[in-house]
């Protein structure tokens, strides 16, 4: 059995899966409502993305599709560090999501920049 932490069609695809399970964790408010909208829909491109990548039909098309990953896991950090403004008592849980949505970014930067 593989490692999912070096399998990345898995890990993006557990990501995914992460983003929506603690989205559910979320009190839903006036405030958290937009958060977690945007907050599913970056931490869920991230992996789609990815696949498309995998599946890309050029170089070009390759980067230009991983460099969406990479600004989605940005992206979606951004979200976690708002819903953690919300909601300071998810911080614990949150920090588990921002910590992965980084390192996918630094993975996904290093690929793009040895794939140049």
């Amino acid at each position: 059995m593989t490692d999912n932490k070096y399998n990345l069609n898995e890990r993006t695809k557990d990501f995914g899966r992460k983003v929506i399970m603690f989205a559910k964790l979320i009190p839903k408010n006036t405030v958290t409502l937009p958060l977690i909208s945007q907050f599913i829909r970056s931490g869920t491109s991230v992996g789609a993305n990815y696949h498309e990548a995998d599946n890309a039909e050029s170089k070009n098309d390759f980067i230009h599709k991983l460099g969406i990953s990479k600004k989605e896991a940005k992206e979606t950090s951004y979200w976690v560090e708002m819903i953690i403004t919300a909601c300071p008592e998810l911080k614990n849980e949150a920090l588990l999501i921002y910590q992965e949505s980084k390192e996918l970014n630094l993975i996904f930067n290093a690929i793009i920049n040895k794939t140049k």
